[in-house]
């Protein structure tokens, strides 16, 4: 399936996408694509309506974040090997993580707003993971099993305020609008290998970032099984699984940052594609 949350920013309503790709209001099935709905038993009572009893969404309403009331936004940095090599960055020995704030999370097509004094903003597009069932200390044997589905994100990082302002990478990552998230949830069993999911991101309509989930230097169960480790996973909570190359802040000879105007378009193979517009905050 892949389930959508539609409508004005707060007051999204929960929907699904029929084979012909048409939106339909799930509205009399669940309040929200959030919580108990995540775990397979919300999920199969999901798939067991028929998609053509229900009501047809008209027109062309805003997408909002495709994950309601979402617990903990957790992000994996530097976990591509070619990332880590456009960096000059160690490989690391465990997953490096750091969070984002849940203020950050819009839709896949809604704008992305520069910061005051922002001089250093970058794109990285990213698998998204969300949780389904409750997960703690679970092996990497069945860590996919506490998976609802996957995502688009847009992990937009402010590079200064990231590495500059002295504390933690969250810094640079918590700006309002920086995590586009979206547009449709995809449960996990229409993603048959999540270490196989070919990756892009332009800018303008130029290709910045090519890349596969396959490079990735810790794979999306040994991720669940580390964090899972460290805390419990809830229904709805999301992970960010690290960016491909082509990051502006790896850009030879010189870094290339986003400016008002831009356009990022971001796209993960079966799980949609997602565009905004730069603006700056006032």
């Amino acid at each position: 399936m892949k389930l959508v949350r539609y409508g004005a920013m707060g007051a999204e309503k929960p929907g699904l996408l029929d084979a012909a790709g048409t939106l339909r209001d799930l509205s009399a099935h669940v309040g929200d694509i959030a919580g108990e709905v995540l775990s397979d038993a919300g999920l199969e009572k999901l798939r067991a309506i028929d998609p053509s009893t229900l009501p047809e969404v008209s027109g062309s309403p805003r997408i909002g974040a495709c994950v309601g009331n979402i617990g903990k936004f957790l992000c994996i940095g530097l976990n591509y090997s070619d990332h880590a090599a456009e960096t000059g960055a160690a490989i690391p020995e465990h997953p490096i993580l750091f969070f984002k704030a849940n203020s950050a999370v819009v839709g896949a097509y809604d704008d992305v707003s520069m910061p005051r004094g922002s001089t250093h903003t970058d794109w990285e597009v990213e698998l998204g993971v969300v949780i389904g069932t409750t997960a703690k200390y679970v092996s990497k044997e069945n860590a996919l099993d506490h998976v609802a589905g996957y995502c688009v994100v847009n992990d937009v990082s402010e590079r200064h305020f990231q590495t500059q302002l002295t504390g933690q990478w969250t810094k640079g990552k918590s700006c309002d609008t920086f995590g586009p998230t979206g547009p449709w949830l995809v449960t996990r069993d229409e993603v048959a290998d999540p270490q196989n999911l070919a990756m892009s991101l332009d800018v303008n309509g130029q290709r910045m970032q090519t890349g596969n989930t396959s490079t990735m230097i810790f794979t999306v169960a040994e991720i669940i099984e580390h964090l899972s480790g460290l805390m419990t996973l809830h229904p709805g909570d999301v992970i960010t699984t690290g960016t491909p190359p082509g990051v502006g802040m790896g850009m030879k000879p010189d870094p290339v940052y986003l400016k008002k105007g831009d356009v990022m378009e971001l796209t993960i193979e079966g799980l949609g594609r997602q565009r905004q517009t730069v603006t700056e905050d006032n």
